[in-house]
């Protein structure tokens, strides 16, 4: 390696990959591309490819650098890619074949990684709760030891997410509808948001229907979150019990990392567009913490994703502490 190191931070959604040049401590530009999917899925692996050489080649390009651009380390932090598995290790080698970097010189990660890093900043420990239309929460304590929870896939572990808060609203519905559960206003605000006279014959089989169609989805189920958390702040019985349950399933989260870490009084970085933008499930996650972890403080993210695969990427660049050390069982490389 001549002259100052360049290095990349990719952060790689399912919508879109975001790639961020840094030279000597200093942001040179960023470039976008498209998303990427599980590698495994059809298409996976070209589309992993295409979005880390087009979201570095619009980076490079505005930065003015000359192309090819001839990175000394790069870390990606993907949609799909779970720490520990073949996949991560496919990844891996295609992110050093596309980047042309030699493997030592490249990380890939889930992104929620890269996000929990992002989030430290020059902080020793902490953990992330993201709830957005999934949800998951990784930690890391200051021996460099991290552990992981949820976000196992929306048909197995969705407990805390947007997603889940819509599901719910519409079981509890269902129940209203024949009987099992008082009436309340809740079905009638997410029936009438899904265009279904909850009068008419075979209302109940028409949502049944509409819910397996293919565009609806974990989607179609978290668009619903705000009707029900609407319906919370109104007072209705039942969509409270719903957001107090998945707010406590997200404390539940916090109070397991913590305990697996040895973190006492943890700093947590809350992030996702449910946690963001429906503030009655945040209230109700702050209460759930202050009363299961009362020295935990919810913090301000001291950086975003591109920044935490940055931080990867920088110390791929430092000499190892011991030649030959062996990975711990949460590595991220």
């Amino acid at each position: 390696m001549s002259g100052p190191a360049l290095i990349a931070g990719f952060d790689a959604g399912q919508t879109h990959t975001t790639c961020r040049l840094v030279r000597e401590g200093t942001v040179l530009a960023e470039g976008e591309g498209p998303g990427v999917r599980h590698l495994a899925a059809p298409g996976g692996e070209q589309a992993f490819g295409d979005a880390l050489r087009q979201s570095l080649a619009q980076a490079g390009a505005a930065a003015g650098l000359p192309a090819p651009l001839r990175l000394d380390a790069a870390a990606i932090g993907a949609s799909g890619i779970e720490v520990g598995t073949p996949v991560q290790q496919r990844g891996r080698q295609l992110a050093a074949a596309t980047l042309q970097l030699p493997l030592a010189r490249v990380a890939v990660t889930g992104d929620e990684r890269t996000a929990l890093r992002g989030a430290m900043g020059s902080h020793g420990e902490g953990l992330v709760l993201i709830s957005g239309t999934g949800t998951i929460a990784v930690g890391r304590n200051r021996l460099g030891r991290e552990h992981r929870c949820a976000g196992w896939g929306w048909l197995l572990d969705g407990a805390g997410s947007a997603m889940d808060i819509g599901r719910d609203g519409l079981a509890r519905s269902l129940e209203m509808a024949d009987g099992r559960r008082p009436e309340s206003g809740l079905r009638q605000r997410l029936w009438q948001q899904l265009g279904i006279d909850s009068h008419a014959p075979g209302a109940a089989q028409a949502l049944k229907a509409l819910v397996v169609q293919p565009d609806f989805g974990p989607a179609g189920f978290a668009r619903l979150a705000p009707l029900v958390v609407a319906a919370a702040e109104a007072g209705d019985p039942e969509a409270r019990g719903i957001v107090a349950h998945n707010a406590a399933a997200l404390a539940a989260m916090a109070v397991t990392i913590c305990r697996e870490l040895e973190l006492s009084c943890p700093l947590i970085w809350p992030m996702g567009g449910a946690l963001e933008h429906l503030p009655a499930l945040r209230r109700r996650l702050e209460e759930a913490l202050g009363q299961r972890l009362p020295g935990a403080s919810l913090a301000v993210p001291a950086g975003d994703a591109c920044a935490g695969a940055l931080t990867m990427a920088a110390e791929l660049l430092r000499p190892p502490p011991g030649a030959g050390a062996p990975e711990g069982r949460n590595s991220l490389s």
